[in-house]
C-alpha cells in the first residue's frame, strides 16, 4: 500500500509542477490532466480511507499493486516524454536505452506517444476506480477518515526505563569499583531488550561524568569500520580527524589521549569478536579504573572478551510491562480507569520486550482512547502470542506499521536506505522524502514544514528515534535514527511491496528492482565506484558521499528528470550551462574544496530549486527582464562568492531561510548593497564574511548568525544591531577587532541568545557585561582570544549557563574561568555548570593543571588538537 500511494503523490507533483511552471518543459492535454488528476486524488483518497485491518483487506490487496503501476506507468511516460524533449543532438545528449523494460512498462508505453500512453493510463485507472467503489458500497463506509494522527505529545524517548533499576545499580557499582584493571562490562540481551537505553541511561548520570575523565560512545554494528569508530571517538573528545589519517594513526592518536586518564568507553551493538580484537591494544590498561562497555545480542561474544563480567537484560514482567506502556503513553497523567484492564491485556501481550512495549504504545497513544479501538489492536497482538520470540516481535512492530496513516508509510519504509544505526539530519531527511515525491502538497504550508511535521508525528509513535549520538550532540544539528529491529522490518516491508531494492547496507534504489529503472541511488562506500545505470534519465536522486568517478557525470543533461543531486568533486569542472534543463531539480549539492564553480545565467531559470549548497559558488547577475520566473521555493543558499544583495536579487529569493556568502576584500558598499539584506524578511540562519567597516543591516527573523571579518574593526553600530535582533539564539564572532580593545554590551540585548562564540578576535582585552544581558544564555565559546584579560564575572550570574568552552586563551582567562564555575557551583549547584580548557605550550602548564576538577576540565595541546574548521563548522550549525 505505501508503494501504491507513494507513486500516486509523486504523479500529482509531477503533474502539478508542471502545471504551475512558468517554462514547462512539455504541455499536457488539458481533458487528459482533467482526467488524470481526478483519477488520482480518488484513488489517494481511497488509500487513506481504506484500511486493511478492518477485515477486507483480501478483496483490496490485488488493487494495490495495480494502482502503483497504473502510477508509475503515468510518471514514467511522462518523464520519458520530457527527457525526449530536452535531449539536444547538437551537443552529443544520447538517450540510453533501456534492456530490461518490464511488461508493466511494455504495456502502457509501446510505441505510441505521450498522449496514447496516457490514454491507456487513465483507462486503466477507470476501471481500478470501478473496483474501488464496490468495495466502498459493499463495506458501507464512505470516505471515513483515517486514524487520529494529531493525538498525543512527543514522548521523552530516552529518558524511559522500566525494570532494569537492579541492572543499573550493578553497573554503576561495577563501574566506579576498586578494582584497578582496565575492566570490560558487556551488557547482553535480545534485540529491543533495552541494552541501550540503559547503557544511555548510565552515560549520562552526573557520578558517571564526576569519575571519568573521559567519557565516549562508539557504535559498532554488523556493518563497521574500525577507522570510522575511533573516528567517532576522538571527534567526541574534541581531537582533530584528517581524513588522511590511516586506521593505525587513528587508533594510536587515540591511545595516546586515553593514556594515564581514566577513561569509559561505550560500545554500542557489537556483534563481532573480531571488532574487539582490532581495537584492543588501543585502548591502555591505566591501572587506574578504567571501563569499557559493550551492548551485544550474543552471548558466546560476551564470554570471549577478556576481563569481562557481563550483566544480561531481563525480560519485563507484567507489572513492569504496563508501568513502562502506561509511561509512554500518557506519561505522569496516568492512563483512565475504563482503559487499564485492557491496557495491562496489551501490554502482556509484548512478552517483556522494551521495544515492542514502546512501539505499541506509541501506536495507542496515537488511536483513539476508547475501549472498542484498544480491544480491536489487543485482538491482533494475542494472535501472534504462541510465536518465536524474533518473529513475535516483528508481528507486533508490523502491527504499528500497518496502523500507520497512509501517508506516513512511504516516509516510514524510506528509513530502510540509510545504513544501520546511521544518524540523519531531520532536514536532510525531509529533503529526500520532498525529492522521492513522498510529501502531498496542502494549501497554505511549504513542503518543508509538512515533512516536518511527518516526522514529528513519526517520533510521536516511538517508530523514529531522536537521535543522542555523536553527530546531533557535537554539531548541535537535530538528527533521528531507527532501530535497527525497525530497519529490518522496513526492509521486509519495501521488498514485500515493490518499493525499494538495496544491494547492500550501502546502496539504496528506490522502486521497481532492475538496474534500468533504478529512480534512486545512494552510494556511501569509499574509495568504490557506483554502479552503471543504464538510463539515468529516470533517476531523481543521486547521492554520492564520496568523489565521482569521472566518466559518470560526463554529460549531466542525462539527469534531467533528478529532483536531489549530491556528490564531490576534485578536478576543475564547470556549471553545466543548460542547467535550466533540471526542469524539477529541488536539491542541488556540490562539494568542491579546491576550486570555484561559476554559475550560468541560466541558474535564475529553475522555479523548483529549494536547495544549493556549494562550497564555493560565484552567482550571476539576476536578469533584469525575468518577470515571470522567481526562485520563490529557493529556501537555501551557500557558499556564494562576490555576493550583491541588489534589489533584483532580493526580489527573485523572497523566502529564502539560510543564506552563506563571502564577500572577502569587497569594499564597495553601493555595489554590493548589503545594507539591503534586511529586505530579506524571512531569513533565519546567516553566515556571512565581509569587510567589518562596510554597513550591513540584519532582518529581524534571524535565528543564527555567523559574521567573519577579515579587516578591519567591528563597527559598533554593526554590534548593536545584532544585540537588538529578536529571535537571534546562536553568534558568532569570527576574527574581527574591537574598537580601542573593548566591547560592551548594553541593556536590552541579546535576549534571545543560547549560544556565543568569539573566535580569532585578536585585540579583544576588557570585555564588561551585566548577567541581564545575556538571560538566556547556555554555551559560551572563546577560542584563540589571546588578549582577553578575563571573561566577566556576571557570566557566573546566568542560571541557563551550561557550558564554557575555552582554547588558546591567557592564563588570567583560565583563572577567571575556574572562579566563574565556584561561583556559579555556589548559585546554582554543582555540576549545573562545566567549563572545558585547552592549554597552549607557552601556557603556566603546571599552575593551570592545578585547577582541573570534574566539572572544569583543563587539558595541554599536545593531548588535544583542535580543527578550527569544524569548530566553525559547529557555530554555523
Amino acid at each position: 500500500m505505501a508503494a501504491a500511494y507513494a507513486t500516486l503523490v509523486s504523479a500529482m507533483n509531477i503533474i502539478n509542477n508542471l502545471l504551475h511552471h512558468p517554462r514547462p518543459p512539455i504541455s499536457l492535454h488539458t481533458k487528459q490532466v482533467e482526467s488524470l488528476t481526478q483519477k488520482i486524488n480518488f484513488l489517494l483518497e481511497f488509500l487513506e480511507w481504506y484500511n486493511p485491518n478492518r477485515g477486507y483487506s483480501k478483496e483490496a490487496d490485488p488493487l494495490e499493486s495495480r494502482i502503483a503501476d497504473a502510477a508509475y506507468a503515468a510518471e514514467f511516460a511522462i518523464e520519458s516524454h520530457i527527457f525526449d524533449e530536452l535531449k539536444d543532438d547538437g551537443e552529443n545528449i544520447v538517450c540510453l536505452s533501456i534492456r530490461k523494460i518490464t511488461n508493466i512498462i511494455k504495456k502502457y508505453m509501446g510505441s505510441d506517444g505521450l498522449y496514447e500512453a496516457l490514454e491507456k493510463v487513465i483507462e486503466d485507472m477507470a476501471s481500478i476506480e470501478e473496483k474501488a467503489k464496490q468495495i466502498q458500497g459493499r463495506v458501507g463506509l464512505q470516505h471515513q477518515l483515517p486514524p487520529d494522527s494529531s493525538r498525543s505529545s512527543e514522548i521523552p524517548q530516552q529518558s524511559i526505563m522500566v525494570g532494569a533499576e537492579d541492572v543499573k545499580l550493578q553497573m554503576m557499582d561495577k563501574l566506579t569499583s576498586h578494582f584497578c584493571d582496565l575492566q570490560i562490562i558487556p551488557i547482553v540481551g535480545m534485540g529491543g531488550s533495552g541494552k541501550t537505553t540503559l547503557a544511555r541511561n548510565i552515560y549520562e548520570e552526573r557520578l558517571i561524568k564526576k569519575h571519568f575523565y573521559i567519557c565516549a560512545w562508539a557504535t559498532i554494528s554488523q556493518e563497521y569500520t574500525i577507522r570510522e569508530i575511533f573516528a567517532a571517538v576522538l571527534r567526541q573528545l574534541n581531537i582533530g580527524v584528517d581524513d588522511n589519517f590511516s586506521e593505525r594513526e587513528l587508533g594510536e592518536k587515540l591511545y595516546r589521549h586515553l593514556y594515564h586518564r581514566r577513561y569509559l568507553i561505550i560500545m554500542d551493538d557489537m556483534w563481532s569478536i573480531d571488532a574487539w580484537d582490532r581495537v584492543r591494544n588501543y585502548f591502555p590498561n591505566n591501572k587506574n579504573g578504567s571501563r569499557i562497555v559493550v551492548t551485544t545480542r550474543l552471548s558466546d561474544l560476551a564470554s570471549k572478551l577478556p576481563n569481562s563480567d557481563s550483566l544480561e537484560m531481563k525480560l519485563l514482567d507484567e507489572a513492569e510491562s504496563w508501568e513502562l506502556l502506561s509511561k509512554t503513553m500518557f506519561g505522569k497523567e496516568g492512563c483512565p480507569l475504563e482503559l487499564e484492564e485492557i491496557g495491562k491485556n496489551i501490554g502482556k501481550s509484548c512478552k517483556g520486550l522494551p521495544l515492542s512495549i514502546v512501539v505499541v504504545g506509541g501506536l495507542l497513544a496515537k488511536s483513539k482512547h476508547e475501549k472498542e479501538c484498544w480491544e480491536e489492536i489487543g485482538k491482533n497482538l494475542n494472535a501472534s502470542v504462541n510465536l518465536e520470540d524474533d518473529e513475535h516481535c516483528l508481528k507486533i512492530l508490523y502491527m504499528s506499521y500497518k496502523q500507520l496513516p497512509i501517508h506516513l508509510k512511504p516516509c516510514f519504509l524510506y528509513m530502510g536506505v540509510f545504513p544501520e544505526d546511521e544518524e540523519i539530519s531531520s532536514s536532510e531527511l525531509s529533503r529526500y522524502w520532498i525529492a522521492e515525491g513522498f510529501v502531498k502538497a496542502v494549501s497554505g504550508k511549504s513542503l518543508e514544514e509538512i515533512a516536518k511535521g511527518y516526522l514529528k508525528d513519526l517520533i510521536g509513535r516511538n517508530l523514529i528515534l531522536k537521535s543522542t549520538g555523536t553527530r546531533g550532540r557535537k554539531w548541535g544539528k537535530k538528527c533521528c535514527q531507527i532501530h535497527d529491529l525497525l530497519r529490518d522490518l522496513c526492509l521486509r516491508e519495501a521488498k514485500k511491496e515493490r518499493f525499494y531494492n538495496t544491494t547492500s547496507d550501502n546502496v539504496g534504489m528506490s522502486l521497481l528492482p532492475p538496474m534500468s529503472q533504478v529512480r534512486s541511488l545512494t552510494w556511501n562506500i569509499r574509495r568504490e565506484q557506483p554502479p552503471l545505470i543504464l538510463n539515468m534519465s529516470l533517476l531523481r536522486v543521486v547521492r554520492f558521499e564520496w568523489v565521482v568517478r569521472k566518466d559518470l557525470f560526463g554529460d549531466m543533461n542525462q539527469l534531467v528528470n533528478s529532483r536531489f543531486i549530491q556528490f564531490k568533486i576534485i578536478e576543475r569542472r564547470n556549471f553545466p550551462c543548460s542547467i535550466w534543463r533540471f526542469w524539477n531539480l529541488q536539491t542541488l549539492i556540490v562539494r568542491n574544496d579546491l576550486h570555484v564553480i561559476t554559475a550560468p545565467i541560466d541558474f535564475w531559470y529553475m522555479p523548483a530549486i529549494r536547495h544549493v549548497e556549494f562550497n564555493r559558488l560565484r552567482l550571476p547577475d539576476p536578469p533584469n527582464d525575468q518577470d515571470d520566473i522567481i526562485l520563490g521555493n529557493l529556501q537555501w543558499l551557500g557558499k556564494v562568492l562576490d555576493f550583491k544583495c541588489s534589489e533584483q536579487f532580493i526580489k527573485n529569493i523572497p523566502n529564502i531561510k539560510e543564506l552563506d556568502f563571502d564577500n572577502r576584500g569587497q569594499r564597495d558598499d553601493e555595489k554590493y548593497c548589503l545594507s539591503n539584506l534586511d529586505c530579506l524578511t524571512k531569513l533565519e540562519s546567516l553566515d556571512c564574511t565581509f569587510p567589518g567597516k562596510c554597513v550591513i543591516n540584519f532582518p529581524h527573523s534571524l535565528k543564527r548568525l555567523l559574521l567573519r571579518d577579515d579587516t578591519g574593526f567591528w563597527r559598533q553600530d554593526t554590534l548593536d544591531k545584532v544585540g537588538v535582533l529578536p529571535h537571534l539564539q546562536k553568534l558568532t564572532l569570527l576574527y574581527g577587532n574591537f574598537n580601542e580593545g573593548k566591547w560592551e554590551t548594553n541593556e536590552c540585548q541579546f535576549r534571545s541568545l543560547k549560544f556565543l562564540k568569539l573566535h580569532g578576535c585578536d585585540n579583544l582585552e576588557i570585555w564588561k557585561i551585566e548577567s541581564s544581558h545575556f538571560p538566556c544564555l547556555e554555551r559560551l565559546h572563546l577560542t584563540d582570544v589571546k588578549k582577553l584579560r578575563e571573561i566577566p564575572l556576571d557570566f557566573a550570574e546566568i542560571a541557563t549557563l551550561r557550558e564554557i568552552f575555552v582554547w588558546s586563551c591567557s592564563d588570567s582567562t583560565v583563572v577567571s574561568a575556574k572562579r566563574i564555575s565556584e561561583e556559579h557551583e555556589d548559585y546554582y549547584g554543582e555540576g549545573a555548570l562545566h567549563v572545558h580548557v585547552n592549554l597552549e605550550r607557552y601556557c603556566n602548564e603546571a599552575g593551570l593543571k592545578s585547577l582541573d576538577s570534574p566539572n572544569f576540565r583543563v587539558v595541554y595541546s599536545r593531548d588535544c588538537t583542535f580543527d578550527v574548521l569544524e569548530l566553525l563548522d559547529y557555530a554555523k550549525k
